[in-house]
Order: C-alpha cells, then structure tokens, then sequence
C-alpha cells in the first residue's frame, strides 16, 4: 500500500468514526445549543486538541503502555468516570428548580464584563473537551491499535502516524462546524429554557452514562 492509498483509506475510516454519534457529540450540540457557537467549537477544538495528544503519545510508542499494563489503564479509566460523572451532574444541577439552564446562570450573581465572561467560557469548554477525550484511555487504546494499520511499509512511523493523528483532528473540526451550524436556524427555539433544561438532562445523563460504563468496565 502506497502512502497515498494509506492516507485515503485513513481518511475513509477516520470520517466514518468522526460522525458515528457519541460522547463528543453530545459536548458539542449540547454546547451549540445552550452555550452559543463560539463556546461549542472551543469544546469540539479542545476534543480534536484531545485526540491529537493521543495520535502524538502514540505515535512515540508511549500509548502501548495502556495495552499492557491493567494498572495504567485502571487509573486512567476511573479518573475518566469521575470526571465524565462531575460533568454530567453538573448540568443536572443546572435543572434543579430554582436553578437557570441558561449561560447567565453561569456567570453568577456579580456582573461580569461580557467580552471576559465570553472568553473564559470558551477557554472553559476547550479544556472540557479536551480533557473529555485526554483522559479517556479507550481513545489510547483505538490509536494505539488503529494507526499502526494504516502506516505503510518503508515509511517514517513517527511522521506518519503523526499526520494519520493531524488528518482526524482536521476531520473532526470541520464535522464540529457543520454540527454547529446546522443548529444556528434553530437557536430561538433551543433558547427557551423548557428545551435548555431538556438538553441539559439529556446531555447529563449521557456524560453520566459514559462514566458508569467506564467506572464498570472489567478488561
């Protein structure tokens, strides 16, 4: 296989797995909807960010820890959960009575400069996203086992599973974009704070979900 038909075939894959919904998903609607489209392409830039640090751990031979070693694996996992569990109960709260879905609720009772509020809200998202997936050692586990299938013979391993983890960071941004702009015609309907407490449940309960499973998981 030559180096051109990896890349392609790489690509292929890697689309297909980038719009297969999932936890990432989630972040990202959820966050479009609720947050606004600047805060849910950070929370999909920090994902793809997520990703690109475990093509590059991976491409260093250092991800293979995880595939041998239970107790790596172990402590990554349940600091995955009790994160994904953190986040999930975070936005159920959020629905409490008495309590506003809405991004003001966020900034609290003391005013705060709207061009700052907005940055640290995206910066906040980035890092979501970007530990949702850093901390999750099955996305580890998938580069450690995928890549390595996709690099042909006589090439540079280290380069070019460096650019197999570049092509599905590209791919996951551009599928964020679209997931982003599809809900801009619906913005005034998902701003009424009946539908933003139904995404905040919805949502989560999905990150609760993920966090279980992980919690539960036996390899």
């Amino acid at each position: 296989m030559t180096a051109t038909a990896a890349l392609l075939a790489f690509a292929l894959a890697a689309a297909v797995l980038t719009v297969t919904p999932g936890l990432d998903t989630a972040l990202v609607l959820r966050t479009a909807a609720i947050e606004g489209g600047r805060r849910a392409l950070m929370a999909g830039l920090g994902i793809c960010t997520g990703c690109l640090l475990w093509g590059v751990i991976a491409a260093l031979g250092l991800g293979s820890l995880l595939a041998v070693s239970r107790s790596a694996y172990d402590v990554l996992r349940l600091c995955a959960a009790v994160y994904l569990f953190y986040l999930g109960a975070r936005l159920l709260w959020r629905t409490l009575p008495g309590r506003s879905a809405g991004p003001a609720a966020a900034a609290g009772p003391v005013p705060v400069p709207a061009a700052r509020a907005e940055r640290a809200g995206a910066s906040g998202w980035f890092l979501r996203g970007c530990l949702t997936n850093a901390l999750n050692p099955k996305v580890g586990i998938f580069y450690v086992t995928f890549l390595p299938q996709f690099i042909p013979a006589g090439a540079d391993v280290l380069s070019f599973s460096l650019l197999l983890a570049a092509v599905h960071a590209a791919l996951g941004v551009a599928w964020f974009a679209v997931l982003v702009a599809a809900t801009r015609p619906l913005a005034r309907w998902l701003s009424r704070p009946a539908v933003m407490r139904a995404l905040d449940r919805l949502t989560g309960g999905v990150f609760i979900a993920f966090g279980l499973r992980l919690a539960l998981e036996r390899r």
